[in-house]
């Protein structure tokens, strides 16, 4: 990572700190530095502003209340921030029972939006076209298990029903596809 991102990560480290003593003064620097990147998250996952904006909310609850789970040799308070805005994005996302037309999955890793996220433009760069590179080398069914279920939030039975196949074949694709992508980006 760039140097950039440790200074970035100490003062955050220091504010998650703060919060988990319920220092209320930590919280709105907090909010200020991450609120951008998070609700480009729950943008990204929920494409609807104001479902979006519903969550983010919550994420910010759960930070004030789980900061002291949070555990720096794990990964960068924003890693930790992401997946809880992630996760909590996808579990709204799971109650709305999302549909994609099955010609869509195809081309949806390529698909752009016009206006990407502020995490979309991190990852697109050359890290995002080695995963894309690595993505193509896989097949078809692979491809879109994979990106249906890291992107959407789709769950093995839920692919498994959509791809018309069985379940432990899906759990093989997304298993074997997995291990590609880890051996494709020298991981």
């Amino acid at each position: 990572m760039p140097s950039d991102s440790k200074v970035e990560a100490k003062p955050l480290n220091e504010l998650l700190v703060a919060v988990a003593a319920q220092d209320r003064s930590a919280f709105a620097p907090l909010y200020e530095a991450t609120s951008a990147k998070l609700f480009g998250v729950t943008l990204r996952i929920l494409r609807n502003r104001q479902q979006a904006e519903e969550v983010l909310q919550e994420v910010y609850i759960r930070i004030w209340r789980r900061a002291a789970d949070y555990r720096p040799e794990k990964g960068t308070p924003m890693t930790w921030m992401i997946t809880i805005a992630r996760n909590r994005a996808l579990d709204r996302r799971r109650q709305q029972k999302p549909e994609l037309p099955l010609d869509d999955v195809e081309g949806y890793a390529e698909t752009a939006d016009p206006e990407p996220s502020p995490l979309a433009q991190a990852i697109a760069g050359e890290q995002g076209r080695a995963l894309a590179a690595c993505l193509d080398e896989l097949g078809a069914e692979q491809r879109g298990c994979i990106t249906l279920a890291y992107r959407e939030g789709f769950t093995h039975g839920e692919l498994a029903a959509r791809f018309d196949t069985p379940l432990g074949t899906v759990k093989s694709w997304i298993h074997r596809g997995l291990r590609h992508l880890k051996e494709c980006l020298g991981g």
